[in-house]
């Protein structure tokens, strides 16, 4: 019984372990999308930028998650009619298992807001 036990535990644990880590990872991935979202929310604005974008980002990712997602960055590109978000970090790791990339990332997209006549041109 005692054998069984000394082996079947650690396994156990280690199972546990993983589930706890891919949660993290889902959860991470969420994070990142909220952090995307916001900051397209902000950068594609009539009167916003890609700057305010970016720090709209940063903040909504530092808000959330900065423990769980951490070396974040966001990147904006605001264009004429689209504007892009790509959002991505490092999720937290519980396993240090060497060569299991836990990395969180989101790409949004969407129309650059613009005022704009009747007739689809620049008024």
């Amino acid at each position: 019984m005692t054998t069984q036990l000394v082996l079947v535990v650690p396994v156990l644990l280690l199972i546990a372990l993983l589930v706890v880590q891919f949660a993290l990872l889902w959860h991470g991935r969420h994070i990142a999308q909220y952090g995307a979202q916001r900051a397209l929310a902000a950068a594609r604005a009539e009167d916003g930028t890609a700057a305010g974008g970016e720090a709209q980002g940063r903040q909504s990712l530092a808000a959330l998650g900065s423990r769980v997602v951490t070396d974040a960055s966001v990147s904006v590109q605001r264009g004429q009619e689209v504007t892009t978000v790509r959002v991505q970090g490092t999720v937290m790791a519980v396993l240090p298992i060497p060569g299991l990339p836990l990395h969180a990332t989101a790409v949004v997209s969407g129309p650059t807001e613009r005022l704009t006549d009747p007739a689809g041109g620049a008024p």
